[in-house]
């Protein structure tokens, strides 16, 4: 029982994960914590479906479009909302994007209404693979590896590749950026879109292992601003750590302890965590000096 806990854990851990890395990319580079990503995930996912289920588009040209979808839903967000903010604040971008959380949250329960649905997803959350005795759902299987090739492949991008180090410089020093003749406001667009992409993975995964339903995200949203808590705001590693060890330990309390308290788990390693080492366990605490 207790590996099928922790396999089933980092899968999910896996997708909050995700959800941490977007919710970083973004707040590395602006520090603005983005609070619809939830929504921005979500619709992307009802993209898809629509693609897969009404219209019969082969799985992989979905993708493509679904990830097409979200690049210029998050273009389209910090060009017309967040740039044209008048003298804004960290805060008030903070509520901008709660208010397009609610518009999306509206707009996707008009459009494709209250139900649960199934999203057409190429690997079965029926079948299971057999590890020497230990039993693993394809659909987990396939979640934890897919995640853990896009973590690479982001952790290579922002370490090895021009476009990732214009972002980390601009992250650092937007003045001294400006300076070296980085576009910065390029380069928040392309945060935006990056980090929509990854969230609209996040969500199809999240949509494969459960249902498909306008408030699919909420619960997923808040987990992984709870992984980037633990494991650090501006760290991408920090958070992939955090989205594992919650979907570990949230699971092994739900089958040891209780699973009627299981999400509180998220919210009490909030409240550890800024009591405690408020930066995150790899995430380093700067302190400016006036």
């Amino acid at each position: 029982m207790f590996g099928q806990l922790v396999v089933s854990g980092l899968a999910v851990g896996a997708c909050y994960a995700l959800i941490a890395i977007a919710m970083v990319i973004i707040y590395k580079t602006s520090e603005v914590l983005n609070f619809a990503q939830g929504e921005m995930a979500m619709i992307s996912t009802f993209i898809a479906f629509t693609l897969l289920e009404t219209h019969q588009v082969p799985f992989p040209y979905a993708l493509a479009l679904t990830f097409l979808f979200a690049i210029l839903l998050a273009v389209f967000f910090e060009l017309v909302f967040l740039r044209q903010a008048k003298d804004p604040t960290v805060l008030g971008l903070i509520i901008i994007t709660l208010g397009f959380e609610m518009v999306l949250m509206g707009f996707v329960g008009w459009k494709w209404g209250p139900d649960q649905r199934a999203l057409p997803f190429p690997v079965s959350n029926i079948e299971a693979y057999n590890f020497y005795g230990l039993i693993i759902s394809k659909i987990n299987f396939w979640t934890l590896i897919v995640s853990l090739v896009l973590m690479f492949i982001l952790f290579l991008f922002f370490r090895y590749t021009k476009l990732g180090i214009a972002m980390r410089a601009t992250q650092q020093n937007q003045l001294a950026a400006r300076v070296m003749g980085i576009r910065t406001k390029w380069i928040f667009s392309f945060t935006w879109a990056l980090s929509s992409m990854v969230g609209a993975v996040a969500g199809m995964l999240i949509a494969a292992l459960g249902v498909l339903d306008p408030p699919m995200m909420m619960d997923p949203l808040l987990k992984g601003f709870a992984s980037g808590v633990l494991g650090g705001m501006t760290s991408l590693p920090g958070a992939a750590l955090g989205g594992a060890l919650l979907g570990v330990i949230e699971n092994l309390f739900g089958g040891y302890v209780s699973l009627s308290f299981k999400s509180v788990v998220a919210f009490a390693i909030i409240v550890l965590m800024l009591c405690i080492k408020p930066s995150g366990l790899l995430a380093k605490h700067y302190v400016k000096k006036v």
